[in-house]
């Protein structure tokens, strides 16, 4: 089939959990498949990462996308006079709109669109009724996550009333948006059932069961392996793009609550933050004891004397795949409940959760004092990921949500 696979994030180097979903998947269906990708792009983004990606797809086009407050701050005041979220706002693009149909028109029509994550529905939408009716393309929309629990988990813990309004309005707005859209497609994938059962609970409806599957993001284990160093010491680690909200909303609540703690109970402890755009307070309450990395190409130096990864998310939706790559490089890993939410875990023994920060405090000592203990929790995290996340086992799943785009065709040709 000839699929136009759209992206919000270059789906290359694999340093953001998007990034893998949207890697992985997009390397499997090349396999059988003729694949374009068009996907915003930023300044960030190399050539030699699109040279990777030309090397299974037929094609790679980019679309800069810029971003600051400013331009924030408009879209904000925009999506407040209308009943389209921020979020969706903010990332509508013209010059997306107008490279679809100029890869359409170049490269004739395509079979599929796959829409990878909710920003780029209505990019996939578009690109359906680019095509002439005899020809109109299956879509898929592959959903991440559902996408509005991440700012109504937010609002739970914002400081102010004015902060809380408005992430309770985005959710409100992206509930809706997000149940009119998935509507929209032929084929609807999550990459968890709680996503799944999210957006049944907003108004998804009965008649889209049909239409939905779960396909977790997996990842290639192997190729994850790291040696350990025989120095581990006391480094605890933290590691995701801190621009995401999230991400960095989780960092800082554990130096504010959690690393104190840590810290007073093991004072040779040091705590290491990894990621792009880290907030400016970042760090700053302790700075003899954390480390801000910001963002490291190569993280192994840091990961191979880890002695406990933490993933203190408050908020999010979908799978984290942190922990699957922690558990891939044998780290022992500590996390809440909504961090690790979706994945197979069993606590106390491939995890430990805990959702107050003194428990979490207690599980990060427990790890820093007893090497035994951390390297059998790392072990079983190993064997978890290697037995239900590896790519190559997972991802044939998707060739069945072909499948239907293929019978959709052909019941489309004369008879």
């Amino acid at each position: 089939m000839r699929i136009l696979f759209l992206t919000q994030v270059l789906p290359y180097p694999l340093d953001a959990g998007p990034k893998v979903r949207a890697y992985y998947t997009l390397r499997h269906l090349a396999m059988r498949n003729d694949a374009t990708l068009v996907s915003f792009v930023r300044e960030s983004d190399t050539q030699s990462a699109v040279d990777h990606l030309r090397k299974f797809c037929s094609g790679v086009h980019g679309v800069p996308i810029r971003r600051s407050r400013t331009r924030d701050a408009w879209y904000l005041l925009r999506s407040l006079t209308k009943d389209v979220p921020f979020v969706i706002t903010r990332d509508w693009s013209p010059a997306m709109a107008g490279m679809i149909s100029r890869v359409i028109s170049e490269c004739g029509p395509f079979d599929a669109v796959h829409a990878d994550q909710l920003w780029m529905a209505a990019y996939g939408l578009l690109a359906r009724s680019m095509h002439p009716p005899s020809d109109r393309p299956f879509i898929v929309l592959d959903q991440h996550n559902a996408a509005y629990q991440i700012p109504k988990r937010m609002a739970a813990s914002a400081g102010s009333f004015l902060n809380r309004r408005l992430l309770l309005l985005e959710a409100s707005k992206l509930a809706r948006y997000e149940v009119r859209s998935c509507r929209e497609f032929d084929e609807l994938v999550f990459v968890t059932e709680e996503d799944r059962g999210a957006l049944r609970a907003c108004g998804l409806g009965d008649d889209m069961e049909a239409r939905t599957r779960v396909i977790p993001i997996s990842i290639q284990p192997q190729s994850a392996h790291i040696s350990r160093s025989d120095r581990i010491g006391r480094r605890v680690t933290f590691m995701g793009v801190l621009r995401w909200p999230p991400n960095a909303e989780g960092a800082l609540w554990y130096e504010r609550f959690v690393w104190p703690v840590v810290s007073g109970a093991v004072p040779d402890a040091r705590f290491t933050v990894i990621g792009r755009d880290p907030p400016a307070v970042l760090g700053k309450s302790d700075p003899d004891s954390i480390e801000i990395a910001g963002y490291v190409a190569d993280p192994d130096r840091y990961l191979r004397e880890t002695a406990v990864f933490v993933v203190p998310l408050l908020a999010g939706g979908g799978m984290r795949v942190k922990i699957l790559e922690a558990w891939a490089k044998g780290l022992p890993v500590v996390s809440t409940t909504i961090g690790a939410e979706g994945l197979r875990v069993a606590d106390g023994e491939n995890i430990l959760l805990a959702d107050r920060p003194a428990e979490f405090a207690r599980h990060v000592i427990r790890l820093l004092q007893d090497p035994e203990f951390a390297a059998g929790l790392a072990r079983q995290g190993r064997r978890t990921v290697e037995a239900h996340y590896d790519w190559r086992e997972v991802y044939p799943a998707w060739d069945e949500v072909y499948e239907c785009a293929s019978c959709s065709s052909l019941r489309m040709l004369p008879a």
